[in-house]
């Protein structure tokens, strides 16, 4: 069979997508492609094209016998549709490596096929953190637009610390020199790089993920904290501290705290400044206008103020006004630079901290310039939002004495606090990848209160979501963004026929088992416990971790049945090289998956030991099971890099869980 692919050659996007299409179904049936071809010889002629430039993504596919088309409302979506047509034909892209892809052989009669899709949300994204490579970065790219997801959010000008803390090797003292950790075997006593990763490298690379985005046609978010630092004169690329003391001219537009102007916990990027005074707005005012003038490639460029509460300034004149009378009159000011200089980039400001609380007198005057983004940092992820009950009143704002809300009605409260005063476009960045999932062992119950809480969007108000994460979020698999990036673009997908597609393609044919389990494991688990709220000694949680250690033990026999011995020509090409365990010792299995399940099965029993015994009060069994787990965990990660951040999760449990306290005491 031959494939004619017909398309302007000079729309990058959509060359792009012939190009992906084109390898897809040479892979799936026996055909040769041709790129814009003009011969009279094709089977089937197919045309990419758009038929406007509407910002928001629809698209329409007809496939007939000898011709057919993929027309999207604009280039990302033709792509977008190129990647829903693979999916309705049976590709699978379950996880951001193509080692993990589902291509399934099919017949010509499968191809003709007609239907039409539009996005549900015009906000589709996630947001970089964690410690990742730029290979991890690469492929969470080219993944995103195979989900649906249309956005990519690159936080700082450049993205230097989630680069940097994989690079530098920060909580894992194992992993090995010159390489993005993917592939292949490392000694047991590899040591880091000695070279450290600098800010020319991560330039480099922010260039590189750049180009990828644009290749896909996707919205660039950037910068978001960092502005306060920027105008103190720090790079502000990261959460450093700074020993050396301020200028007088830098103290004088600082924040004043307890009588004092100086850096918050000496770090520039958590430092507000003092936004009663005119030169203060001014230096931050020309900070992002001068960047917006200098990367007009940014489609969404947010404007952030510091990253603590209860650090506001205190000087007379500031408690004048409240913090967000003054963001909006900060922001009212970046709006008029940059309408004065024609730039035309469409800026969001972020309910956050003291944010939270919506203006009293100040409104933006130009609300079309603007993007509001509500960040419920604090929110439980228990559950999803309850929109029938009654919303609790705004609690009143108390300067520098704020508690953040947990409650998922008190969150909501703010939120509908500045949809008063601002009805324009708006979306919400949330974190059910950020923290709380680690707390789910199996995956499946964030993946749930994911999808319900984007199918309640549209109630609340909201045009979509960015997703705050660990881009390394795979243990024990990557449901969840599966289920965000469909859902965001499809509200009425069910979400239990998403989680049987995505097993079903995982695990074959023992996949409601799998589904069993992980769902057991993530009924026991606690979103809430992992991310520190409530005592650390808590006899129900023991009890549940106790069960999880039970259920996991148990499943053994079933990872067992789908291991394959390796062959000796692997055996002595260095694939037994790792430290002994179940997943990569001596056995290969049916599928990736497998392979990454039996790791989650050990991952599972050593941090569910530790979590055990600092619920039962054994602070000291406690500690010495959550070292056994780092250590596992660092040294593994070689063999599992791209589904597991051993820098956050060590963070999380260490820092938000308290296995660090324990063990320090111990």
């Amino acid at each position: 069979m031959i494939i004619q692919l017909n398309y302007d050659n000079e729309d990058a996007v959509i060359a792009f997508a012939a190009k992906e299409l084109g390898e897809y179904l040479s892979r799936m049936l026996p055909c040769t492609i041709q790129q814009n071809g003009s011969g009279s010889e094709a089977d089937l002629r197919i045309s990419l094209s758009t038929h406007s430039e509407e910002k928001h993504d629809q698209f329409r596919i007809h496939m007939q016998r000898r011709n057919g088309y993929i027309l999207g409302s604009n280039s990302r979506s033709v792509l977008l549709g190129v990647y829903h047509y693979l999916h309705t034909l049976g590709c699978r892209f379950p996880a951001p490596s193509k080692k993990y892809e589902i291509i399934p052989a099919i017949t010509e009669d499968c191809l003709y096929i007609s239907y039409a899709k539009s996005a549900s949300f015009d906000h589709r994204g996630a947001c970089i953190e964690g410690a990742n490579s730029l290979e991890n970065v690469l492929d969470f790219v080219d993944w995103l637009p195979k989900l649906g997801y249309n956005s990519f959010f690159l936080q700082f000008s450049v993205p230097y610390t989630f680069l940097a803390r994989w690079y530098n090797h920060e909580n894992n003292p194992y992993t090995w020199e010159n390489t993005d950790g993917a592939n292949g075997a490392a000694p047991a006593d590899a040591k880091p790089s000695k070279k450290p990763y600098t800010l020319e490298d991560a330039v480099s690379h922010t260039a590189v993920i750049e180009s990828a985005m644009a290749q896909r046609g996707l919205l660039l978010h950037k910068v978001g904290h960092g502005w306060t630092g920027k105008a103190l004169g720090f790079s502000s690329v990261a959460w450093q501290a700074e020993d050396r003391p301020l200028t007088a001219a830098q103290r004088e537009i600082t924040a004043q705290l307890h009588g004092v102007r100086d850096l918050f916990c000496h770090v520039p990027l958590n430092t507000n400044l003092c936004y009663s005074n005119p030169r203060a707005v001014d230096t931050f005012v020309k900070a992002v206008t001068d960047y917006a003038g200098e990367h007009p490639e940014v489609s969404c460029l947010h404007i952030w103020l510091a990253d603590d509460c209860n650090n506001v300034c205190e000087c007379d004149e500031c408690r004048k006004s409240t913090p967000s009378d003054q963001y909006i009159h900060l922001l009212n000011r970046i709006d008029e630079a940059l309408t004065a200089k024609h730039i035309q980039t469409k800026l969001v400001f972020l309910l956050y901290l003291e944010l939270l609380w919506p203006p009293v007198k100040e409104r933006l005057h130009n609300p079309d310039r603007f993007i509001l983004m509500f960040a419920p940092i604090s929110r439980t992820f228990e559950a999803s939002y309850d929109l029938s009950q009654k919303l609790p009143p705004i609690p009143p704002y108390r300067r520098n004495h704020i508690s953040l809300p947990s409650g998922l009605t008190e969150n909501l409260s703010f939120l509908q606090g500045w949809q008063k005063t601002f009805s324009g476009d708006s979306f919400v960045y949330d974190y059910h990848l950020g923290r709380a999932h680690y707390g789910d062992l199996g995956y499946v119950h964030i993946s749930r209160i994911a999808s319900e809480d984007i199918k309640k969007l549209r109630e609340m108000g909201l045009n979509g979501m960015i997703s705050c994460q660990e881009l390394r979020a795979g243990m024990p698999n990557w449901l969840p963004n599966y289920v965000m990036g469909h859902t965001l673009f499809d509200e009425e997908l069910s979400f239990d026929q998403l989680v049987k597609e995505y097993y079903q393609a995982a695990y074959g044919k023992d996949y409601q088992t799998v589904i069993d389990y992980l769902s057991k494991l993530s009924e026991l688990g606690s979103c809430d416990y992992m991310n520190g709220k409530g005592p650390r000694e808590n006899p129900s949680m023991a009890e549940r971790f106790q069960e999880i250690l039970k259920t996991a033990d148990e499943f053994l026999t079933v990872i067992d049945s789908h291991r394959i011995p390796l062959s000796q020509g692997a055996a002595d090409e260095g694939e037994t090289d790792a430290p002994a365990c179940n997943a990569c010792a001596a056995f290969q299995y049916d599928s990736p998956f497998w392979r990454l399940l039996s790791y989650h099965r050990q991952y599972v029993l050593l941090l569910g030991k530790a979590l055990y015994y600092m619920a039962n009060g054994e602070n000291r069994n406690a500690s010495q099971n959550w070292n056994a787990f780092r250590e596992y965990i660092c040294r593994m990660e070689p063999y599992f890099q791209e589904a597991l951040d051993v820098y956050r999760v060590t963070e999380i449990t260490g820092n938000h869980a308290g296995l660090k306290r324990l063990s320090q005491d111990a």
